[in-house]
């Protein structure tokens, strides 16, 4: 049975710990076992080592194991002790992702190995058990979420616009990882002395491989700690889907689940901008609310367990065309190509940025387009000024009321009524420290001597008066543009706005494009509402569509659906 190691970092570990490590009985082993093959070890045997890739799940029949968590910095911290009906894994398993734990054998050991497309299918045939599963496996990572101890340590300033960006691509990626900042930690200024590291290459990624990454992309770090698959060159998928928010998680878990093949790209990762938010209130079925980040992260395992293949962070390059042997191409930005017999539009959109004059310049050192709850902690006991009159300006000025002194809510309008809903007005209303600016716009930023935001002015449009609020945090929410660039000479018929025409040629589905085969969902299409379950709905109604053309034969795409910039 497992023994828990004291662990006051997760909370999780504590109060959920017989869900996080259930003992199966000798009837359910029994069952499982047909899923694998068996395996031995020996004392001292490694089953899985941090930071390279992992075999799969592994169900114990006999003897023990210890499971450590280990960074870069060669910190090691004991998490649990497992043995004869136990499973070793964590949701990473289901996707083939780099192991986040060390796991060694402490005496001779036997183990069924279930590897990923094997586990996947566990998961899918063995209904009840699968469920317990799953359950553990989430909640092992969000053990290792809250105790930060391995994965990824981030060595450099905090607040920096290049920590602050990694930080949240590791959080939204459910990435663990801490930071350590050299001003202030012996260990950290010692790394960077010991390696001559100079501003411009702050951050480090220290990863547990023991590599060290300077001041890195998103996507150099992803490959390193292995997050990112790659399709092989012959693979071929019934449907590719870019875009890995609502709706093209929706798409995958339907259309999985029903036998295609499908692959999702993204080229930050999963969630979308609803990915962001910090509660979602008026989604059906869910009576509390629910973060944005909880609800992807459910929907992003689910079409994982359905066969789903995620490939992210990965950025598309262009849609191309002209179909070959009957399959569309999407290129990639390292020259590579995902072929399949249809693609799903589902990129969404880009967050606006309004005509402040040298708003470039201080995104990163205080302007944000999310609140998550990185910026949110930034903000604790302080000033904020927020810009937007929607729900998802809403939502972000309601979250960040419980850390912040005070919230300047800036709209160009008159009131909320016409562009809000009424529970987050009434919401706003009732919160003491949200201050409500009508009739403002922001007219210019100032900074300090080190660049990063200080001061925010406002202007109220009619009387032209101007208000400087000190303030470090300045939030946009100002609306979206489509992110359809990658469409531009795709032959895909566009609206005025950037948004993808659907309804088809000659009559076919609704949300399929001008060309037959791509079909488009969500907040990128045009005449969308733009709302979480509008999005959630037409990823499963595309699914549909889907089945019916993969039925047919491709029609040939006719010259009059091709639009006139695509000629």
């Amino acid at each position: 049975m497992a023994q828990p190691v004291p662990a006051p970092y997760s909370a999780t570990l504590h109060t959920r710990f017989e869900q996080m490590f259930p003992v199966l009985s000798e009837e359910e082993v029994g069952r499982l076992q047909r899923f694998g093959t068996l395996c031995r070890f020996g004392r001292g045997d490694v089953l899985f080592d941090a930071g390279k890739p992992s075999p799969g799940m592994y169900l114990i029949i006999s003897g023990h194991a210890s499971v450590t968590q280990r960074d870069g910095m060669h910190h090691v911290t004991p998490i649990v002790e497992q043995g004869p009906g136990q499973f070793i894994a964590e949701v990473g398993q289901l996707s083939g992702q780099y192991a986040l734990v060390d796991v060694v054998a402490d005496d001779d050991l036997t183990a069924v190995l279930i590897p990923q497309d094997r586990l996947r299918a566990l998961i899918v045939e063995e209904a009840v058990l699968g469920e317990r599963i799953t359950r553990a496996l989430i909640l092992r990572r969000v053990s290792l979420m809250e105790s930060g101890g391995g994965g990824v340590v981030l060595i450099g300033h905090g607040g920096s616009a290049a920590v602050v960006r990694l930080q949240g691509f590791l959080a939204r990626n459910v990435q663990p990882h801490r930071l350590l900042d050299p001003s202030g930690d012996e260990e950290a200024a010692a790394l960077v002395a010991r390696l001559a590291v100079g501003a411009a290459d702050l951050p480090l990624a220290v990863c547990p491989s023991g590599t060290i990454l300077r001041n890195p992309t998103d996507k150099q770090l992803a490959r390193e700690i292995g997050m990112v698959a790659s399709a092989r060159a012959e693979e071929r998928f019934d449907v590719v889907i870019v875009g890995a928010g609502p709706s093209g998680l929706a798409t995958a878990v339907y259309g999985a689940s029903e036998g295609l093949s499908v692959a999702v790209v993204d080229r930050r990762g999963y969630g979308g901008q609803a990915g962001a938010s910090a509660r979602i209130e008026n989604y059906f079925g869910f009576p509390t609310g629910i973060s944005g980040q909880a609800l992807s992260g459910r929907a992003y395992v689910q079409a994982q367990k359905f066969g789903t293949r995620m490939l992210m962070p990965v950025c598309v390059e262009r849609l191309v065309p002209e179909r070959v042997d009957g399959l569309l191409q999407i290129e990639l930005d390292d020259g590579s190509r995902l072929r399949a017999k249809a693609v799903v539009v589902a990129s969404g959109a880009d967050y606006r940025r309004p005509a402040i004059p040298d708003l470039a310049s201080f995104e990163g050192r205080g302007v944000w387009y999310w609140a998550s709850p990185l910026e949110a902690k930034m903000c604790t006991r302080a000033e904020v000024v927020l810009v937007g009159g929607g729900n998802s300006a809403g939502q972000a000025a309601v979250f960040l009321a419980g850390f912040a002194a005070k919230v300047h809510m800036v709209i160009r309008g008159a009131g909320l009524k016409q562009t809000m809903s009424s529970y987050l007005i009434s919401r706003i209303a009732a919160a003491p420290n949200i201050v409500l600016m009508p009739r403002t716009e922001v007219t210019a930023l100032v900074g300090d001597a080190g660049g990063q935001l200080a001061e925010v002015e406002c202007t109220n449009r009619e009387t032209g008066a101007t208000q400087a609020i000190a303030t470090r945090n300045l939030f946009l929410f100002v609306g979206a543009d489509p992110a359809t660039r990658w469409l531009a000479n795709g032959g895909v018929l566009l609206d005025a706005a950037g948004f993808v025409v659907t309804g088809g040629p000659a009559g076919r589905h609704l949300l399929e494009s001008s060309i037959p085969g791509v079909f488009a969902v969500g907040d990128v299409r045009s005449g969308s509402v733009k709302r979480v379950g509008a999005a959630i709905g037409e990823g499963a109604q595309v699914v549909a569509a889907l089945h019916a053309f993969l039925a047919a034969e491709p029609a040939p795409v006719p010259d009059a659906a091709l639009p006139a910039q695509a000629a």
